[in-house]
């Protein structure tokens, strides 16, 4: 049997109201995507296209300069401001921009949001913030240093009618005790690409674009996330198939859902 996901009525006939948490290695990557997204939106009839806004309390660093989307004048800039504004001033949008982490008492009412985070305690933030607000989508990229997920999912709702998010699929994903001890900065840019690919970032930002792109254009998806092996330069789909949900961990039923950890690369 052949399963479809087919996009909320409204999204078709409004604005998409999105927030991006994560401005960094895959949110630099993602945002000028987004911004032509929306730009294709309004060229193909869409009303209102994306209205965005983006979270990130960081600033750029030397170190960002040739990994990230920033240049050598932008360090010391915020990075949320500065790509906000970029693009606000190339592309027409009037997105805003939040130079903060999300807390303990934001909470997210809009159709989408996209985590490009980089820690489990962030990953969980978010999810918290959209359970606090009215759900929607969730779509979360992950990464290691050369391999990483993207999975779309929706919060709240009933769980045998909606897409699971990462956090029912990989429950490990949220628990802050995962995160890794060593969070310093790079000294340089060859010190940090030998813990990560130059690579890994714009791939999974390139199919986190896909699969929003697919989900307007068509109003389907076939397929909710991917997963990506640089080193095999192998991509997988996440099929839109309860029972290969299960093998995931993900057990759905009439009235709940619930998740097992099993063992697999975050």
């Amino acid at each position: 049997m052949t399963f479809v996901h087919r996009i909320p009525a409204e999204m078709t006939t409004r604005a998409w109201q999105v927030a991006v948490v994560g401005a960094g290695g895959t949110g630099s990557a993602l945002l000028p995507n987004l911004a032509r997204l929306h730009h294709a939106m309004l060229e193909l009839g869409h009303p209102g296209g994306i209205d965005c806004t983006v979270y990130d309390d960081d600033t750029v660093s030397e170190t960002n300069v040739g990994r990230q989307g920033f240049y050598p004048v932008d360090v010391g800039q915020p990075k949320a401001t500065l790509i906000v504004n970029r693009l606000n001033n190339l592309m027409g949008t009037r997105w805003d921009a939040e130079t903060r982490r999300i807390g303990n008492d934001d909470r997210f009412d809009c159709d989408l949001v996209i985590g490009c985070v980089d820690t489990r305690s962030a990953r969980k933030a978010i999810l918290d913030a959209m359970q606090r607000g009215e759900g929607g989508y969730y779509l979360d990229c992950g990464n290691e240093s050369d391999s990483g997920q993207v999975i779309l999912g929706q919060v709240g709702g009933p769980a045998a009618e909606r897409l699971p998010h990462v956090g029912d699929l990989y429950p490990e994903l949220l628990d802050p005790k995962g995160d890794k001890a060593d969070t310093a900065p790079s000294c340089s840019m060859a010190e940090a690409l030998q813990k990560q690919s130059l690579v890994i970032n714009p791939v999974i930002a390139v199919q986190a674009y896909n699969l929003l792109w697919t989900l307007f254009r068509t109003g389907t998806l076939q397929y909710c996330g991917a997963f990506v092996s640089l080193a095999t330069g192998r991509t997988s789909p996440l099929p839109l198939d309860p029972v290969a949900w299960e093998r995931f961990g993900y057990k759905l039923s009439a009235t709940k859902a619930s998740a097992k950890r099993k063992p697999r690369q975050s």
